[in-house]
């Protein structure tokens, strides 16, 4: 089911909704690049457990209106409206990726609204003390990630270049694309069927340009506007030792610094095959929560 929201500064959010419609609610933040749409295993599974799946597309990308500026934590804001749209109080939320900082500001910013969170694959905070970032993670992401630091102009040049390219790979195509951010797992894991997924979410959240993408990055890379020492609900940490796009060591700083967080720290994944099947194990865990 598509939806719509519209924020108080007039912006519309562009919604999904899957899973059994009359079920417990849990809110998904994918990751970056951002798209609302929903793995088909995860909604199938969300649906035998009686759990009602909501996503949205992050300001800029998709259907939802660029919101320039943003900070991770300004998601809070427009999850309230979400859930005030869609008739909800309470509810649960898994973060995948670049959208784990996203769904740990939630749960910090939210304790009123969310029950609990689970947040998988996360980066953390780029000026994490005694956290050397850039440790184990593959070139591609590590070059752009760098040359944002010190050259943000050029860093914008080339993100326009990189939607162009995406936009113009295929499924078949992806391993060879993002060869130096996939461990073994990881490809194993695109081979079955996740890459057409993967792909169909970057042309639709990239369909309108890339200002989402920019944002995104801006936000992830500056002050996320909360403190992880201010999250009192439950959250589940899980992060992959082969993970190449986020290192390992980012899961392990965080584990670290979550308040109470429960982390599986997972020494045979890497970072794709979190969403290609570990979910299950993510909503049973919530669902207890709820």
């Amino acid at each position: 089911m598509q939806r719509t929201a519209r924020t108080p500064d007039g912006r519309i959010l562009a919604i999904e909704e899957a899973g059994d419609p009359n079920g417990r609610p849990v809110l998904v933040h994918m990751g970056t690049p951002n798209s609302r749409h929903l793995y088909q295993p995860v909604t199938i599974d969300a649906a035998v457990r009686g759990l009602r799946l909501i996503s949205y597309d992050r300001p800029g990308y998709g259907g939802s209106d660029p919101q320039p500026d943003r900070s991770v934590a300004d998601c809070a804001a427009d999850v309230r409206v979400i859930c005030a749209e869609l008739g909800i109080d309470r509810l649960a939320m898994w973060g995948l990726s670049g959208g784990g900082p996203h769904v740990l500001a939630c749960a910090a910013l939210l304790p009123g609204l969310v029950t609990a969170v689970a947040s998988l694959a996360s980066p953390a905070p780029i000026d994490a003390e005694g956290l050397d970032f850039f440790d184990g993670m593959g070139q591609d992401n590590a070059e752009g990630i760098q040359l944002f630091l010190t050259d943000p102009p050029a860093a914008r040049a080339k993100l326009k270049s990189d939607r162009e390219a995406i936009l113009a790979t295929s499924a078949a195509d992806l391993a060879a694309a993002t060869a130096t951010l996939l461990s073994p797992a990881d490809a194993a894991a695109l081979r079955s069927g996740l890459a057409d997924y993967l792909i169909y979410c970057d042309h639709e959240g990239l369909a309108p340009g890339d200002q989402g993408w920019w944002d995104d990055s801006v936000a992830l890379a500056g002050p996320w506007g909360f403190d992880l020492s201010a999250i009192s609900v439950p959250v589940l940490l899980m992060h992959g030792r082969l993970d190449k796009f986020v290192p390992f060591g980012h899961g392990q700083w965080l584990a670290a610094h979550v308040p109470g967080v429960e982390a599986r720290l997972l020494d045979h994944d890497g970072h794709l095959t979190l969403l290609a099947s570990r979910i299950p194990e993510v909503h049973s865990w919530l669902a207890q929560r709820l």
